[in-house]
């Protein structure tokens, strides 16, 4: 490679801290968070109304979403789909089977759940029950 080649190259790498807030750094995520957002909904046997519960759409938008199109998703939207990503992650390093998504659906008496299942909590709790089950994973697996 050339070093004008590379240079140009270095050029169209993102520099900086990246937020959410920032419209352009949400248009160039938002497909792969779809993307991603989708497969965990698949693993985690979420039905549409959870799936679209979770990440605040409706479920004629996630099902435009199914279909292919890919919105550019709000800051919300997109912590969101940041929190569930995080948890999917983490259940998958702490449980080695099927565990993983099937955790997801069973009623747990930790303090963060009261009985519900995880699914149930995040849809009932929003971002912050988001954040604090992705700690919560992380806690558990040693990553914290």
């Amino acid at each position: 490679m050339t070093a004008t080649a590379l240079a140009s190259k270095t050029q169209a790498i993102p520099r900086g801290p990246r937020t959410f807030a920032a419209e352009k750094d949400r248009a160039r995520l938002s497909e792969v968070a779809v993307k991603a957002y989708l497969n965990l909904a698949r693993a985690w046997d979420l039905g549409n109304a959870e799936a679209a519960a979770l990440i605040g759409v409706s479920p004629s938008s996630l099902d435009r979403m199914k279909r292919g199109q890919r919105p550019t998703l709000s800051q919300d939207q997109m912590t969101r789909v940041s929190a569930l990503v995080g948890i999917f992650k983490g259940l998958h390093l702490l449980f080695a089977d099927g565990t993983a998504d099937a955790w997801m659906r069973r009623a747990n008496s930790g303090p963060l759940f009261a009985g519900r299942t995880p699914v149930e909590a995040l849809i009932e709790g929003g971002i912050p029950a988001m954040l604090d089950i992705r700690r919560y994973v992380d806690a558990v697996r040693g990553g914290l």
